[in-house]
């Protein structure tokens, strides 16, 4: 229990949402409560002030979108808080499955336009199988959107999980006038394009007061009296239990480019959000408060910083304390590594740290000895395990279009599928280089990766295949005769593990049925080495 006031005082969290739902606006909000940027869309290490903080690629920049999870640090309230910004875009979800690996709680932001969209329902699938606490932030109350009860029911029914209103909106669109929080029975008045002052704030211990009817006028006290009465009657106090088991969300109505509302959600955030959690292993279940570092590698960045041509990996911490410049032992690769400048992170900016603790975020400089879902500890033999790997959907050959620049193809070839948003297969025997992907944008990427920080210039070809699947085979004679007969289908992926490329369902069915002394499977075993 050697650590236990610095575990205690950690929040690590992930802010999910469908693309254009407000959630990188959000985590500017966030960042700005904790004094962390003095400016909305103040990118400090080259003074743009109309891009996101947490969008530090180039790409992303160009784009509006953030395609890489972003690590963020900030203090709040005697807090530190670990705040990691995910992708939205459905063609890096993997990238955000990984993330969910490594947090201990989520926030998840709902447009009130749009409601419920497909990532929002894919991500809460992934929270909902791993049991995470989740705080609901509906934003763009200040846009014309859907009825606040017609919200809250569909989001219980399409994601599955049971709501627990904190705050009360009154009215919304042009008519949005502010909300109240039944927690600290408060209202908050809204005025568009201005922040929220102490004056907003009016305490209102009791609904009938005739201030609420001086404040939003008669009809809309009337109205958020029945809201606040039907709320009680239905939800009653929030049970911390509850939310903390992923059983029940609590729910909070904002407007975030307004900064409006977000508040009362931090506050609350720091009161109920658990401190780092235990996790599972392959031998046992690692508690955060043990005496001996350990943590996992959930995610890998080339090129952070263009021109130093870093590679990183994201550590998060589980057990113990992390001390730099400290001999720890990869398990994979079986040898001690230590690192001279660990690395906490303000999205691009990087600060040496020389101490961590269970719940932070780590960034490791990298020389390529590391994968995702490598664990590091302090001598014990284990693999901390859930973290996806999944087979891919889109398939094009890379075509090299200088071949003055093979080496350097190769190299960002490597690098950039390391990080794990896309794979790399190499055709059986013989050259041809092929890239597996879930979505389309991440070819746009890649491409565009390759160029900028490589050098590379490639033509990307589709290949008309359906889904990879490993194979393996107890019977060696009869994994090498399918390969002989299925050679134009056949690739390795980087660590040299065979792929079958199946062109479409009917295939890959037949040839399952086929070759019943073969096995296809569809996530890669992500600790193999």
């Amino acid at each position: 229990m050697k650590y236990i006031s610095e575990i205690n005082r950690r929040k690590t969290f992930a802010i999910i949402s469908h693309p254009d739902a407000g959630k990188t606006t959000l985590t500017e909000k966030l960042l700005l409560f904790g004094g962390a940027i003095q400016t909305a869309g103040a990118v400090k290490s080259n003074k743009i002030k109309k891009h996101a903080t947490s969008d530090f690629m180039e790409i992303e920049r160009q784009r509006g979108i953030s395609v890489a999870t972003s690590v963020m640090t900030f203090e709040y309230q005697g807090f530190l808080i670990n705040l990691l910004d995910t992708p939205g875009h459905k063609d890096f979800a993997e990238d955000t499955f990984r993330t969910l690996t490594a947090v201990d709680s989520v926030v998840l932001v709902v447009d009130s336009v749009n409601g419920v969209e497909e990532q929002t329902r894919r991500l809460m699938e992934v929270i909902s199988m791993r049991k995470t606490p989740v705080i609901v932030f509906i934003n763009k109350m200040d846009r014309d959107g859907k009825n606040r009860f017609d919200l809250l029911e569909e989001i219980e029914k399409e994601l599955k999980i049971q709501l627990h209103p904190m705050t009360v909106p009154i009215n919304s669109g042009r008519d949005f006038k502010g909300v109240y929080d039944i927690h600290e029975k408060e209202l908050v008045l809204f005025t568009a394009g201005t922040k929220a002052t102490e004056e907003d704030m009016v305490r209102i211990n009791d609904l009938s007061d005739p201030v609420l009817d001086a404040r939003i006028g008669n009809k809309d006290a009337a109205i958020l009296r029945e809201d606040v009465e039907l709320i009680d009657g239905v939800y009653g106090e929030l049970n911390v239990d509850d939310y903390l088991s992923g059983h029940t969300a609590p729910v909070f109505f904002g407007s975030a480019v307004n900064n409006f509302g977000v508040k009362e959600m931090l506050d609350t955030f720091i009161r109920i959000a658990p401190t780092p959690r235990p996790r599972a292993t392959s031998t046992r279940e690692v508690k955060p408060e043990e005496d001996k570092f350990s943590g996992f590698v959930f995610k890998i960045h080339a090129n952070l910083d263009p021109k130093h041509r870093d590679r990183i990996a994201f550590l998060r911490v589980c057990s113990g304390r992390f001390s730099r410049n400290t001999y720890y032992h990869h398990v994979r690769l079986d040898k001690d590594v230590r690192f001279s400048n660990p690395y906490s992170f303000m999205a691009r900016q990087k600060d040496v740290i020389e101490e961590a603790y269970p719940g932070d975020v780590v960034g490791l400089f990298d020389t390529g000895n590391f994968k995702i879902g490598d664990t590091i500890t302090e001598g014990e033999d284990f693999y901390y395990t859930g973290i996806p790997s999944f087979s891919p959907e889109i398939f094009k050959e890379v075509i090299n279009k200088d071949p003055m620049k093979t080496k350097q193809l190769e190299k960002g070839l490597m690098q950039l599928t390391d990080e794990g948003v896309a794979q790399l297969f190499t055709q059986h025997g013989g050259n041809k280089k092929i890239i597996g992907c879930v979505g389309d944008l991440q070819f746009e990427v890649i491409q565009y990766r390759l160029l900028q920080e490589y050098g590379a210039s490639v033509q990307m070809n589709t290949l008309p295949f359906y889904k990879a699947c490993w194979i393996s085979s107890d019977d060696p004679k009869k994994l090498q005769e399918f390969i002989k007969y299925k050679l134009a289908n056949i690739a390795e992926d980087k660590d040299g593990h065979l792929v079958y490329l199946a062109q479409s369902e009917w295939f890959l069915n037949t040839e399952r049925t086929n070759n019943p002394g073969i096995e296809f499977h569809f996530t890669s075993e992500i600790h193999k080495s």
